[in-house]
């Protein structure tokens, strides 16, 4: 069996070259405030992986995706390891555009930090009198620059991403940047309606879009996971606080109170952690996680 090495290794996911396929490998590593945490979390690779698949199931009528197959006896033999069972995705090679799509429903999070000091979020104005965790009128476009590992993105207005896309593309600057917006605000409507009615809010998300090799616009990366997502119950939603959530949540509030913490967790925060995955995997999908 010839070892393969990664290419390309992120926070949580590594990326194998297949030839004219991509291998994504989601790791059972878990980051939180851009650091890469000491343990591990077992199956959350296999969340990642296979809540990526289901979503991209559900949305090829809006816009296609890079799966090919998240089944390992499609792959070189290397990936029909254990390790890799269920936390893999060969994908096609897209050129990724420079630019994360993020779209917010709900005011939380650093949104709901700049709505309170002047009234908008990403240079969005937005009614006054909104409270912490409300539902926006209409979801918002607040796309953002692809930082390197280590550094933060940085939100840029809509404008902004037209120049960003036109450095690179020339000419085709606000042709990318409107399919850009328009495509995370129609894949957003249509998974956060669906997720509703299962008993989740998907109060925010980000996308990235890559093209093919006939210039057409592709889903890549993940989907509508825990790490990409601020996913909330929806039984007990109320405006005015945060709300509790189906992701790292328990890890970064615990790392925040010990603030000695070595980025290791206890063994129970981690235990908790990966419940909150496997919960919002079984409601979403209406099955349990099998790898």
């Amino acid at each position: 069996m010839q070892e393969m090495k990664p290419i390309k290794e992120g926070k949580v996911r590594e990326i194998y070259d297949n030839g004219d396929s991509l291998i994504m490998v989601a790791t059972d590593r878990i980051s939180c405030f851009d650091v890469i945490l000491h343990n591990e979390v077992t199956k959350k690779g296999a969340v990642l992986t296979q809540m990526s698949k289901f979503w991209f199931d559900m949305t090829e009528d809006i816009l296609p995706n890079h799966m090919i197959s998240v089944d390992t006896k499609d792959m070189p033999e290397y990936f029909q390891q254990e390790k890799f069972r269920g936390k893999s995705m060969m994908c096609r090679k897209l050129q990724m555009l420079p630019i994360e799509c993020i779209v917010r429903g709900y005011i939380t999070g650093s949104g709901w930090a700049s709505y309170k000091e002047n009234g908008t979020v990403c240079g969005i104005r937005l009614p006054e009198g909104l409270k912490e965790s409300d539902k926006l009128p209409e979801p918002i476009y607040t796309p953002s620059t692809k930082a390197e590992i280590g550094d933060h993105d940085e939100n840029i207005s809509y404008e902004q991403s037209i120049a960003h896309l036109e450095k690179y593309f020339p000419g085709k600057g606000e042709e990318y940047a409107k399919a850009l917006r328009d495509n995370t605000i129609a894949l957003y409507k249509k998974c956060a309606e669906y997720a509703l009615s299962k008993g989740i809010i998907i109060a925010d998300t980000k996308f990235e879009f890559g093209l093919d090799e006939n210039g057409n616009l592709v889903i890549g990366d993940e989907m509508l996971t825990p790490d990409s997502s601020r996913f909330w119950p929806a039984d007990g939603y109320e405006p005015g606080h945060g709300q509790p959530s189906f992701d790292k949540q328990f890890a970064r509030d615990w790392l925040k109170a010990n603030p000695d913490n070595n980025w290791t967790l206890p063994q129970e925060i981690v235990d908790k952690t990966i419940e909150k995955y496997l919960q919002a995997y079984e409601m979403l999908t209406g099955k349990p996680l099998e790898v």
